[in-house]
């Protein structure tokens, strides 16, 4: 059966990031994609220019509108931009109920500026973290999540992990998926831990520019592979290792002249089948 899959997320133009993104990930690695919009966003590859919220009541009516008729196996969620909207999802997600939930929290830039103020970074600690079957912040993302410094070495990303792990709740089986990219040095290890098991996923980094809407694409592949996996790991390490040829190919795109995006379709394109 072909999974239906949920992103929640915001729009951006250049399609590098955001939900054309996730449409691209989730219908790469063979999930039906479905889109709620969130926020709206002028942006390119060298940066935003202006962000447009969606009233909260729309966002939730578009929720309720798709599940009302469609059978939705995973949900992604991305970047939401007010409380008001972090508070209708999580609603509209305790209502429905996905049986995955796969929270990027997007709250800082690449630049380093805050996409979310305090108020909406509350609500979605207290209203939406909870309830995730599945987190995957980067090290700043997870410094906020926990008010502390990001994590600086692979130990501290254990401890963190564990941190954040407890803000998930306690029933069945709910995972972090801390990504280590901004680590010093050549290695990008990201770990995967449910409250028992901690997993380390290896990764090396790649020299490019080419990594806008990284985040976006890890998630939305979790968001497709989750309701095809036999187990969680399996997903998260077949996910990362789209992400990473998605980087390996992106070179043989021409997208802006900025931070360009990853190449999706690296394993349709070209006549290649490269995973």
């Amino acid at each position: 059966m072909i999974p239906n899959s949920l992103t929640i997320a915001g729009v951006d133009p250049s399609g590098g990031a955001g939900i054309l993104a996730d449409i691209k990930a989730m219908s790469a690695l063979g999930a039906y994609g479905t889109a709620v919009i969130a926020a709206l966003t002028a942006q390119n590859t060298q940066g935003v220019t202006g962000i447009q919220a969606v009233p909260a009541e729309f966002v939730a009516a578009q929720i309720d509108t798709l599940f009302a008729d469609v059978r939705i196996d995973a949900v992604k969620i991305g970047m939401l931009g007010q409380q008001s909207v972090t508070r209708a999802v999580a609603e509209r997600m305790m209502h429905w109920k996905p049986a995955h939930l796969v929270l990027d929290p997007v709250m800082i830039a690449k630049s380093g500026d805050a996409r979310l103020g305090r108020s909406a970074i509350h609500e979605l600690r207290e209203s939406l973290v909870p309830q995730s079957t599945m987190i995957t912040p980067n090290l700043p993302e997870a410094g906020v999540l926990l008010d502390a410094r990001p994590a600086e070495t692979v130990k501290e990303m254990r401890h963190m992990a564990e941190r954040l792990r407890r803000l998930l709740a306690d029933d069945g089986h709910r995972w972090v998926f801390l990504k280590g990219g901004h680590l010093p040095g050549n290695e990008t290890i990201d770990v995967l831990h449910d409250g028992d098991k901690m997993i380390e996923l290896p990764g090396t980094r790649i020299a490019t520019r080419n990594t806008h809407g990284t985040g976006c694409t890890l998630s939305a592949a979790l968001a497709a592979l989750l309701p095809q996996c036999a187990t969680v790991p399996e997903a998260a390490q077949r996910a990362k290792a789209y992400l990473v040829a998605a980087i390996a190919w992106a070179g043989e795109l021409e997208v802006g002249s900025g931070h360009g995006p990853v190449h999706h379709f690296h394993a349709l394109w070209s006549g290649a089948n490269r995973l």
